[in-house]
Formats: C-alpha cells, structure tokens, sequence
C-alpha cells in the first residue's frame, strides 16, 4: 500500500524540515512544539497533560516521524511511521479530512456524535474534532497508544470535545462493547479500511451494527484491488449508496451509506 500522497495531490500536507541524527526541523509555517496544546510558554504544562491523560503507550517501533498537515484553518502534526500500516496517514484519510472540512457546515458536525472505524494515527478524528464533533477513535490495541497520543497533542485545550479512544476488533464482542440501546452516533467515519486483508466481512457487520436509524456512514477509500470492489457490491447491498466525490489524482472515492431497513 502506498504510505501517502505526493505533495502535489494533498496540498495540506506541509514540507517537512530536514532530518539530522538528532530528528527532523519542523516545515516552514508549522507550528512550534508551543502553538501545538496551548499559549505560547505552556508547552511544559502541555506535555504534562499529555502524559497524565494518556491511558495507551505508543508502540515501541525503531522511528517515527512527525508529518505536519492543514485542515479547518489548524495545523496538525501526526507522529506516524511505516512499521504499521495502523501508524500511517493513508490517501483515504486526507481526501475525508478535505469533504469534512468542505462540507462541515452541511454536514452539522457541530456537537455531532461521531465513531471513526481503524483510526490509524488519528488525522480524521482530530479534523472532526477541530471542526466541533464529539469523537470516538477505535482501532486495534497496538494502535491505541500512538492514536491517543496525537488525539491529545493535537485536540487538549484546542478543541470543544475532547476524543476518546476505545479498542474496537472488527466484529468481535460487538454487542458487549458497543451496546445497540447504550451507542448511538450521527456519523460512522472509516477510511482506507478496505484492501487486502482478511476481515472485509467483519468490517461490514461492524459498519452495520453501528449504524442505527439516523446514522450517516462516510467511507473514503483509495481503489486498490479487485477486492475492493467486491466490497462495493457487498456494501451497497447493506446500505443505500451514494457517491460523495471522486480524487481521480488518488483513486479516492468517498461514499455515503444508510443502512437499509428492510
């Protein structure tokens, strides 16, 4: 899978500064280590929120990068690296950033109640909060620690509502964790979740069980492989489909999906 866009197909992904031994200089226009939590002089204070309120430890991998982003009028940094696919920013992602962000307005997204579905480093669920959503991040554990880390570097003291990262195993103990009568949300947000692996069924009875009546499901997805597509035809059997837009540059398609009732 390809880690990202060029720069030239995600405008709101900044350069990044030169790496040394010692790490990499932040882009020209990012924000400094203390326009990222709080006012100028807090960045301490910052960091010692981080860790009071971090539940999950970042996975130990041999590097990260801090990768700098634009959306909603904010910039974002993301700690990612190319040892999980669950730690990388994928096409799907920013083209979803960029329609929320377009479309915020008539989305609602004021307040809205919203699950995001495999969360990877967080960049969606960050962009939904800056645009005033009530968040739930999930994904698998090994993904938890780095996804709450940049949830709160990029969210604490900048957002109305702050996320919150819960485990979620594509369709196990669905009922038990995600109680029908207990969860309801506006919107399910999933993107890039689709290629080639082995639990495209569990994903969609996942989608399904979230989905209760007045849940907007929004998936972005980069078309990769003929699987993709067979998930398509399985998805829009499930829910009544509509395309939302197209990045041909990307091979990005965001869908909307309300599950049928019938």
């Amino acid at each position: 899978m390809d880690a990202c866009l060029s720069s030239e197909q995600r405008p709101q992904h900044l350069q990044e500064g030169p790496c040394t031994p010692d790490g990499c200089s932040a882009p020209e226009g990012a924000p400094r280590e203390e326009d990222t939590g709080g006012p100028p002089g807090g960045s301490n204070k910052i960091e010692a929120s981080l860790h009071s309120l971090q539940q999950f430890v970042p996975t130990d991998y041999e590097s990260y990068t801090q990768e700098h982003y634009l959306f909603a009028g904010t910039k974002i940094v993301i700690q990612e690296s190319i040892e999980s696919y669950g730690a990388v920013v994928w096409p799907g992602a920013t083209a979803l950033c960029q329609y929320l962000e377009e479309h915020s307005e008539e989305l609602n997204l004021q307040d809205a109640k919203i699950l995001e579905i495999g969360a990877g480093p967080g960049l969606v669920s960050i962009v939904a909060s800056i645009l005033g959503a009530q968040v739930t991040a999930t994904d698998l554990p090994d993904v938890l620690g780095n996804l709450q880390y940049n949830l709160l570097k990029n969210t604490l003291k900048r957002t109305a509502h702050l996320p919150e990262v819960r485990e979620l195993v594509w369709g196990e103990s669905l009922e038990q964790r995600f109680p029908r009568s207990s969860f309801h949300y506006d919107y399910i947000l999933a993107s890039d979740v689709v290629y080639h692996h082995y639990f495209l069924d569990k994903l969609l009875a996942t989608m399904a069980h979230l989905c209760q009546p007045g849940t907007v499901l929004l998936w972005a997805n980069k078309f990769r492989f003929s699987t993709d597509y067979e998930f398509l035809d399985k998805f829009k059997q499930v829910f009544d489909t509509t395309l939302l837009a197209e990045f041909p540059e990307a091979s990005v398609k965001i869908f909307q999906g309300i599950l049928k009732w019938d």
